[in-house]
């Protein structure tokens, strides 16, 4: 049972800038209105591998989420080697488990019209599911992806700010 949405937020700013604050992980506290709090699990830049722990605050509550860094590919110069300014892409996807489902987030960077396009795909698959977790997410999966879509664009759009204020 897996449950998916994309979002993309324009971003006036070039790949490098939003690059910098989504992979700014021990800064995203201070980014993210969601974020409480982050503790680094794992010590050096943003990489494969790197490792934290979160704590949001979604729908009134509280909760910690242990996040991994699965794909990592920050953007580039361009083919011409940068030499007019450009660069190209770029990606990283994040990845949870908790309370019996596998969340991945993955974030793609595009330049377009002199900024970035920022797309958030997020996902949710529910590991072994039984009887009684298919019926809830049938009735309330709808509701719990809405709730979740409102909190991503405000994610992205804080993105944004932060991005196109450096």
């Amino acid at each position: 049972m897996d449950h998916k949405t994309s979002l993309t937020q324009h971003i006036k700013a070039p790949a490098d800038r939003v690059w910098a604050v989504v992979s700014d992980i021990p800064g995203s506290a201070a980014t993210l209105s969601a974020i409480d709090s982050v503790q680094m699990l794992t010590a050096g830049p943003y990489a494969e591998g790197t490792r934290w722990k979160e704590t949001r605050t979604m729908m009134g509550r509280s909760e910690t989420v242990e996040l991994w860094v699965a794909q990592c590919e920050p953007p580039s110069a361009g083919r011409d080697g940068g030499a007019r300014g450009g660069t190209t892409g770029g990606s990283t996807t994040v990845k949870a488990r908790q309370a019996g489902a596998d969340y991945t987030s993955r974030f793609a960077l595009a330049e377009r019209d002199g900024g970035t396009d920022l797309t958030l795909t997020f996902g949710a698959e529910v590991i072994k599911p039984t009887r009684l977790s298919r019926i809830m997410m049938a009735v309330f999966g709808p509701i719990g992806m809405r709730i979740t879509r409102k909190a991503l664009a405000r994610d992205l759009a804080e993105i944004a700010a932060k991005a196109e204020s450096l």
